[in-house]
């Protein structure tokens, strides 16, 4: 009974540190415990339980099984002798039959003492020959399936099986990354790809009031310094999504998607230093990218320390 009890408690406290080494952020299951809502914690809660109560059963059960062989072979001393059923699995696929003790003299390698300590010429356990024979059989049918028959994808398949998913996800992560610009993540876009598109949205929609050359016309001149509601591509993209409706600049963040705002946002801003066929005056403020530094005063020093310092 003891040994049983020590083996459970062994066991008990493995699960447990297993548990706590694996608690932590980085852990994928503790991560999905995470965010779990209460009734699936209180399913899976039930669930533990459920199968500590079955391990505890079947140690109950081996426990009673090995009791009741010990009480059987004490009121029939015939099948004393003989051995349990314990004993003839681990000899039969653990162990294997070893010799007792003192008695393996026709086992003893003489070649093979060193200082008094001799080897014995042991047969290999009957565990390590079944996985010996095991690791055969599957490497035959890994060699039949691979290189035979060829129904398994090669390494150079998997690597690019494993690209073309990769390829997929970082698309959907560029398409969420595009689809969450707001005025407050908006970046100037200079690529040539962003610029052609934002060219073929700003004379699709904006030309009409801005000009193709952005001299302006009923919408200001993009051509000059000077802005209504400021220059930075932040300030662009917020107009070109909301619109100013008191002055006709229709809101256009149902027409476009973020992405194509911050496309013609960025547009906007090459026109800025260019000639404009006939050029609109100036509306708005100055508006210029680095604020002037700020003059520094000089420090008032002492015309008597200075001439002491002198002398």
């Amino acid at each position: 009974m003891k040994k049983y009890l020590i083996a459970l408690l062994t066991l008990c406290g493995f699960m447990g540190s297993h548990a706590a080494w694996a608690q932590t952020e980085g852990s994928p299951w503790f991560a999905k415990m995470q965010a779990m809502d209460s009734s699936q914690l209180t399913l899976l809660i039930i669930l533990a339980i459920i199968l500590g109560v079955i391990v505890l059963l079947l140690v109950l059960m081996i426990y009673l099984m090995s009791f009741m062989s010990s009480v059987l072979r004490k009121e029939n001393p015939e099948t004393a002798n003989e051995p349990s059923g314990w004993e003839t699995f681990k000899e039969r696929f653990v162990t294997g039959k070893m010799d007792p003790v003192g008695q393996e003299g026709h086992k003893v390698m003489a070649d093979h003492s060193y200082d008094g300590i001799t080897e014995l010429d042991n047969f290999m356990p009957p565990w390590l020959q079944y996985v010996f024979i095991g690791s055969v059989i599957i490497a035959a049918a890994y060699f039949v399936n691979y290189s035979v028959l060829g129904t398994g994808p090669t390494q150079i398949e998997e690597y690019e099986e494993e690209l073309k998913i990769e390829a997929i996800a970082a698309a959907e992560r560029n398409a969420n990354a595009k689809a969450g610009i707001d005025e407050t993540t908006v970046v100037f876009d200079e690529s040539a790809g962003a610029l052609a598109a934002g060219k073929t949205i700003f004379e699709g929609n904006c030309a009409a009031c801005h000009a193709q050359d952005g001299g302006g016309g009923v919408g200001p001149n993009f051509t000059d310094e000077y802005w209504i509601h400021g220059g930075s591509i932040k300030d662009v993209f917020k107009v070109v999504k909301y619109g100013v409706v008191e002055k006709g600049m229709v809101p256009w963040e149902e027409q476009l998607t973020p992405e194509e705002i911050q496309q013609v946002s960025s547009y906007i801003l090459t026109f800025k230093g260019k000639t404009a066929a006939v050029p609109k005056e100036p509306q708005g403020d100055l508006y210029s990218a680095s604020p002037a530094p700020a003059a520094v005063e000089a420090p008032v020093t002492d015309s008597t320390t200075v001439i002491a310092t002198v002398e």
